[in-house]
């Protein structure tokens, strides 16, 4: 019987490429999304058809109100910066920055993972293309991997050594996306915008659309989502 992994699925090219990775290495994938309070449902909806196009033993969709924290362009109502320039981006931690997000997101997944006896947790993040979110370092992820053998009754009776995997952490977008095509990921059913319009087409300006805008035209790829 293959391994069993949890993986943090958003529905962007970043998550279902870390989904891939995971399976393309023999894993059992278990699919973890959340709904909590984000602009907008849309990442949602791909997460799922993401899962079931990548055959995911289950996708599990947690609801977490995190507006009620509010602090983040993402779920309070402060304006998502558009028209930034790559400079601009790769400086400082934006608005769109949800404190503490992928610690509550890792949480849940070493929860899920401890009970489904997994020991295996995939998740999408990469330092080249992170818009300077602290929560996408390695050096972060190391240290919730610390944590996690430590703060579980799996990790403390030694029945587990639960592993943080970060198979995209050094690599650009368009190398993401090469990797993505590589493995059969459908981009189609993916999502990236932070403000999609009232058509529902993504903005094209936002930090997110810029970043996948350019990923794209690295790999010398079409979008197969146009904005």
């Amino acid at each position: 019987m293959a391994a069993r992994a949890v993986v943090l699925l958003s529905g962007g090219l970043d998550s279902t490429t870390a989904l891939a990775v995971a399976r393309a290495e023999g894993y059992d994938c278990y699919a973890l999304s959340f709904e909590y309070g984000q602009r907008h449902a849309r990442e949602l909806a791909s997460a799922r058809r993401v899962a079931t196009s990548l055959g995911t033993e289950e996708h599990l969709v947690l609801r977490l109100d995190l507006r009620a924290i509010g602090g983040s362009a993402l779920t309070a109502e402060i304006p998502v910066p558009k028209g930034r320039s790559a400079e601009t981006i790769g400086t400082g931690v934006p608005v769109t920055y949800v404190p503490a997000r992928n610690t509550i997101f890792l949480s849940h997944a070493l929860a899920w993972a401890e009970v489904l006896g997994a020991q295996d947790i995939f998740i999408g993040v990469n330092v080249l293309d992170a818009s300077g979110y602290p929560d996408c370092r390695p050096e972060y992820i190391e240290a919730f991997e610390r944590l996690a053998n430590l703060a579980t009754r799996a990790g403390v009776e030694r029945r587990s050594r639960f592993r943080i995997h970060t198979p995209l952490i050094a690599l650009s977008k368009a190398e993401i996306i090469r990797r993505g095509m590589e493995l059969g990921v459908d981009f189609a059913l993916t999502w990236t915008c932070y403000a999609p319009e009232a058509d529902g087409r993504p903005c094209g300006l936002c930090d997110a659309c810029l970043l996948r805008k350019k990923g794209f035209a690295e790999a010398g790829l079409a979008d197969p989502v146009p904005s």
